[in-house]
């Protein structure tokens, strides 16, 4: 067999191989007389059929047979000949093979990039470091209380804060559009929820009062047919309702499930319940401080194919998302995966970076430390050992979290060798932060 390669650009490979007819002749002629004994032919019996016979009727199509696993095996001699580790799948092109001619082809792929890891000596990472104080925890029972305010009605203008309940029909062009009439919604003025100037128009209603609102769609509406367009509302308004939030006190306490209604206990446990999302938080943006520090410190080439898959994923992932949140298959149509060009391609990168350092350093995962993970990820479920249990029941699920715990070694050596500052951020900031990405 004789192998040639040729760099074409970047990490692509482009290399040309010839197999010689008696490999191919050879394979060919073994296949068919093994054939002789198990073929039947009519005015034959079983495992009669001459071999010259065999070949005749057989011949050529054992032959396209072997050239294609012959394809396939020579393709990895040939890269593993030259030291060569390709990324994704060949192409191959330029196949020739008439018989008695052997087999030729080109296969052009990319491969994996030589990664030299940096020192990471110089390098700074900076770790955010943050305490939850009472201030912290009565905004957070504040913010419990709002997700657990009750309505009650009133007869009074609406302002803002208050839920209406009305009725409406919309119309553009003094024509209804589909959709745009209904019964009994509920609008929260000030929320933001709807189309711009609606929630405003409702300031000041009474119940029983009829409303006229002029509007119009924005330019971005998700309806095209929509969009930009002035549009006129009337609406009869049906109630207004005020917000009313719950006291904290006993009640309140057991209705967060402290039985003994303590108020201390309470606090007590919401502080808990902040600090295990805090420090899941706080991993996470000192990991993508760690992840930044790697990629800036190891510029490589990643393969194009890696990041095409990757896009590929990535796009496959946000439809399954999308679609389990309503979205119609119509809708989702025409989204180009290099809408995830950048992301994929840092991903990529970083997957290449962080196997040569577990390869470098010998990492390896401790049954132990996925067991560890899995139950602190099962730790703010009611039923944790529920959740342990579903996550062991299934290998990929477990796969995930034994790359989650790869991660975290890749980060703690990262740690080890780079220069750590201490960031003091607020706790509102952490958490305003990761809600926005």
């Amino acid at each position: 067999m004789q192998v040639s390669v040729e760099t074409t650009e970047g990490l692509e490979r482009r290399m040309t191989v010839n197999v010689d007819e008696e490999r191919i002749a050879s394979a060919v002629d073994d296949r068919l007389k093994n054939m002789t004994h198990t073929v039947k032919l009519k005015g034959f019996r079983k495992g009669k059929v001459p071999f010259k016979v065999v070949k005749q009727q057989y011949g050529k199509q054992v032959r396209e047979e072997v050239v294609g696993e012959v394809l396939q095996s020579t393709f990895y001699e040939a890269v593993s000949q030259q030291q060569l580790q390709p990324a994704g799948t060949p192409n191959f092109d330029d196949l020739k093979h008439e018989a008695g001619e052997g087999l030729s082809y080109t296969a052009t792929f990319e491969i994996y990039p030589a990664i030299e890891l940096a020192p990471l000596a110089e390098q700074t990472v900076e770790k955010p470091v943050t305490e939850i104080g009472e201030a912290d925890i009565d905004r957070m029972i504040e913010t419990i209380r709002k997700q657990n305010m009750d309505w009650q009605t009133v007869d009074r203008e609406a302002k803002e804060g208050d839920r209406v309940n009305l009725d409406f029909k919309g119309m553009i062009d003094g024509e209804v559009f589909e959709g745009g009439s209904g019964q009994g919604m509920q609008v929260e003025l000030g929320s933001g929820r709807m189309i711009p100037g609606f929630e405003d128009g409702l300031l000041g209603a009474r119940a029983g009062e009829d409303r006229t609102l002029e509007v119009t769609f924005p330019e971005n509406y998700h309806a095209a047919e929509m969009a930009g367009k002035p549009a006129v509302f009337e609406t009869h308004i049906n109630s207004i309702e005020e917000p009313v939030l719950p006291e904290v006190d006993a009640e309140f306490a057991k209705k967060l499930g402290v039985e003994s209604g303590d108020l201390s206990e309470m606090r007590n446990e919401i502080r808990d319940n902040m600090q295990r999302e805090l420090d899941t938080r706080l991993r996470t943006r000192l990991k993508e401080a760690v992840m930044d520090t790697l990629l800036a410190a190891n510029p490589i080439e990643a393969p194009k194919s890696l990041i095409e898959n990757e896009e590929r994923t990535l796009l496959q992932q946000m439809l399954q998302n999308l679609a389990s949140q309503g979205m119609q298959q119509q809708d989702l149509s025409g989204i180009n995966p290099e809408m995830f060009r950048e992301q994929a391609q840092k991903r990529v990168t970083l997957g290449l970076i962080m196997s040569e350092i577990v390869k470098a350093n010998d990492l390896k995962v401790s049954p132990e430390a996925v067991k560890a993970r899995v139950e602190e990820i099962a730790a703010p479920y009611e039923h944790p050992e529920e959740v342990v249990k579903w996550y062991q029941s299934d290998r990929q699920r477990m796969s995930e979290v034994e790359s989650l715990v790869f991660e975290d070694q890749v980060v703690d050596w990262v740690l080890d060798q780079a220069r750590v500052i201490e960031k003091p951020v607020s706790f509102d900031e952490i958490m305003t932060s990761e809600n926005a990405q």
